[in-house]
């Protein structure tokens, strides 16, 4: 399982980066003026438009958990950094390492106990809140 897992993940990096390069764009582009091209052969018929929904359905659906796996990864390594600073860090407040798991309501209550805190620290120096 590891072995399949270790396969999809390369293989997500590796299409999430080749989908995201100018030759990527430019291959769809070329793609789309073939087959925009090609209308007057077919006579712009049902077919012809079924080729490019289809084809464009397919890719974007697959997109779609390409996109997913590699955003999933990105916040997760992402998350790890800003844990391992406020792990690092002192006076930081070690509670916080894993917010990401706390429900709506807990994160609201922080959030909002943080904005009171800010607000605090504004009055102190002076300045209003923009």
């Amino acid at each position: 399982m590891a072995t399949k897992t270790r396969r999809f993940t390369r293989f997500a990096k590796r299409a999430a980066h080749f989908t995201g390069t100018p030759h990527c764009f430019v291959l769809a582009l070329v793609i789309i003026l073939v087959w925009a091209a090609t209308g007057p052969l077919f006579g712009f018929g049902d077919t012809w438009q079924l080729v490019i929904n289809t084809g464009t359905t397919i890719i974007t659906f697959l997109m779609v958990f390409l996109i997913q796996n590699t955003q999933n990864r990105d916040t997760e390594s992402m998350q790890i950094k800003l844990d391992e600073l406020l792990r690092s860090h002192r006076p930081a407040n070690n509670a916080l390492l894993d917010l990401e798991e706390l429900e709506e309501e807990e994160l609201d209550a922080l959030r909002k106990s943080y904005e009171a805190l800010a607000e605090r620290s504004r009055k102190r120096r002076g300045t209003k809140q923009a």
